[in-house]
C-alpha cells in the first residue's frame, strides 16, 4: 500500500545492521495535525538507507512509503508489527535539500513492540 506524507525531519538515526543481510535506517518526521503535532517514525531499508544523507534535521520533506505489517507468534501469542517503509524522499519546499553536517543519534536498537492498549492508557492520550 503506497502512501505519501509531508513533514519536518526531526530525528535521523545511524544505519543499523540488523542481520548480515538486512540493514535499516530510521528517522522521525513531525506532521502538523490540527492542534497537535504527530511524530512518526519511519524506516529506510537496504540500498535506500543512503536517501537520508542529503537531508538535515529541520528540513521539510515529502516521504513516499509503503505500509507493511506482519504477524509474529511466540509461545502461542500472536503480536502484529507495523512498519512504515520509505522508498522515496524529496524536499517538500521544492528547494535543494540542505547539506549540513548534522551529527546523528545512535540507533537505540530494536525497540520492544507495544502490546495491547489498556483502558487506563487510553485515558492518557492528549486527544
Amino acid at each position: 500500500m503506497a502512501l505519501e506524507v509531508k513533514g519536518k525531519l526531526v530525528e535521523i538515526y545511524n544505519e543499523a545492521q540488523i542481520t548480515d543481510r538486512f540493514k535499516k535506517r530510521e528517522f522521525v518526521i513531525e506532521i502538523q495535525d490540527g492542534m497537535y503535532s504527530e511524530y512518526v517514525k519511519m524506516q529506510l531499508t537496504q540500498d535506500k538507507c543512503g536517501l537520508l544523507d542529503q537531508f538535515s534535521k529541520g528540513d521539510e520533506i515529502k516521504v513516499n512509503f509503503n505500509l507493511k505489517g506482519r504477524p509474529y507468534t511466540k509461545e502461542g501469542k500472536t503480536t502484529y508489527f507495523t512498519n512504515l517503509d520509505a522508498w522515496r524522499l524529496e524536499s517538500a519546499s521544492g528547494a535543494a535539500p540542505s547539506q549540513g553536517n548534522e551529527s546523528f543519534q545512535e540507533d537505540p536498537g530494536p525497540s520492544e513492540e507495544p502490546g495491547g492498549i489498556s483502558e487506563a492508557s487510553e485515558d492518557e492520550l492528549p486527544f
